[in-house]
């Protein structure tokens, strides 16, 4: 019995070390599969997560208004450029129907200078993935499936995560 006890604590304890220890991170044992999720750049092009090219892709869905969202977007703008995480590429989505001029002014407040504005048009991300709110931010593999989610807002410099996506790579 004591073995098996033994046994039960490494186990956990060796799992529990490989996810970093954030309350709204949500890591699925299967991924989950999307059929035809397209979303759009600043220039109305087309992007299918099917095609994306990155090994680790990372959807965060945010409006101009939401202040959790403000006050996330620099660290995320950070985690676009960080030398620690490779083959890493953020796709921030608009999901309010905001104007390209309103985004890019949201941007430049927040000094958002590495990453590009993508928009959901006509709003059907949030139903495809039921997001609950906002900000969420969805990871995807290589495959474009995903594999975890951030529910509500995060730092994205926390060091935890960082190493946990440098392994993922």
């Amino acid at each position: 019995m004591r073995i098996l006890i033994l046994f039960t604590f490494l186990i956990t304890n060796t799992l529990a070390n490989e996810l970093p220890d954030l309350k709204n991170l949500v890591v699925h044992k299967i991924p989950k599969t999307y059929d035809n999720v397209i979303f759009l750049d600043d220039e109305n092009k087309e992007i299918n997560i099917q095609n994306l090219e990155s090994q680790l892709s990372v959807l965060n869905f945010w409006a101009t208004w939401c202040e959790p969202c403000k006050e996330e977007m620099p660290s995320l703008n950070r985690l676009q450029v960080n030398k620690k995480v490779k083959n890493l590429k953020i796709y921030p989505i608009n999901i309010s129907k905001e104007s390209l001029t309103k985004v890019n002014s949201f941007f430049a407040e927040l000094g958002i200078d590495n990453l590009e504005p993508y928009f959901d048009n006509p709003s059907t991300l949030a139903k495809t993935f039921s997001l609950r709110g906002i900000p969420t931010t969805i990871l995807l593999n290589s495959k474009g499936e995903e594999f975890a989610r951030i529910i509500g807002s995060i730092n994205f410099d926390d060091e935890n995560l960082i190493n946990w996506l440098k392994n993922l790579n």
